[in-house]
């Protein structure tokens, strides 16, 4: 059974990303965990002298919190009845980022399932600093969804890679299972600049060749274009459903999210985007 963490933060961005979830998993048998972690401002404050008044403002939080857990659960089996999914809760007096690493440690979840904004979201804003700590620390795939996406069946999957990754099963075992699944085809797409390449990046090639034989897929090279600007070509060309990349730290994905702005890349991320760990 796939066990899927929901962290959320009751926005609507959160309630879509949901939705996706559920449907892009409605197949299969599937544990989902409800995640809201809260650290109310009352607490991050020393203005309150009374720790009684403390503690029952502690009290009101964690029980609206639970509150909300509860019925985020209803409106999901009311409207996506399914039983082949399970659901827990969880509401924790924590960090997101804190209570992922303690709930990772424990064997919680497969993958994990969000918004790329949170309740704060600011137009324009690739992601929100919730979901960029999470991609950053995060042990097992994450799947960011776009607030204004709408469910699609991925049928064609997106995967630009730069050959220096040596990929391992693990790596390469979250896209097989989507693409399995929803009958999809992955399109690796490879951007470079000067020659072509080197040994190195052949016996990569080669090891996605491998893993992907029994998969409809098709290998691009595109020649002198950056990463963005050859992912929104492409998305020009072909109805992508899905994007997805491996967070290696020496790799153009590092580049792509963490050492540019928004508005220097010119890149706009309309499509779901998976993102698996280069340590897994």
């Amino acid at each position: 059974m796939k066990k899927i963490l929901l962290p959320t933060d009751f926005s609507e961005n959160s309630w879509n990303a949901i939705k996706y979830a559920l449907q892009l998993f409605k197949d299969q048998e599937c544990a989902f965990i409800l995640l809201n972690t809260y650290t109310p401002i009352i607490y991050q404050f020393e203005y309150m002298q009374s720790s009684t008044a403390q503690l029952r403002a502690m009290d009101a939080v964690k029980e609206t919190s639970k509150h909300k857990l509860e019925e985020l659960q209803k409106k999901i089996t009311s409207e996506f009845n399914n039983p082949k999914h399970t659901f827990s809760q969880i509401s924790s007096f924590n960090s997101l980022i804190s209570e992922i690493d303690d709930l990772y440690s424990n064997n919680i979840m497969d993958v994990i399932v969000m918004g790329t904004k949170g309740a704060s979201g600011v137009a324009g804003v690739l992601f929100g600093s919730n979901t960029i700590h999470v991609i950053k620390n995060a042990k097992c795939p994450v799947l960011a969804v776009p607030n204004d996406f709408s469910f699609e069946t991925p049928h064609e999957i997106l995967f630009p890679t730069d050959y220096e990754i040596e990929y391992q099963e693990a790596h390469l075992k979250p896209i097989i299972d989507i693409a399995q699944k929803h009958i999809s085809r992955i399109n690796i797409l490879h951007v470079f600049v000067g020659n072509g390449l080197n040994s190195n990046q052949e016996k990569n090639k080669s090891i996605l060749e491998t893993n992907f034989k029994n998969i409809a897929h098709l290998f691009h090279d595109v020649k002198n274009q950056n990463v963005p600007e050859a992912i929104t070509n492409f998305q020009l060309k072909a109805r992508v459903n899905l994007l997805a990349m491996i967070n290696n730290k020496h790799s153009f994905f590092e580049n792509l999210f963490f050492k540019s702005t928004i508005n220097q890349i010119g890149f706009h991320l309309n499509i779901p985007l998976l993102i698996i760990p280069s340590k897994i």
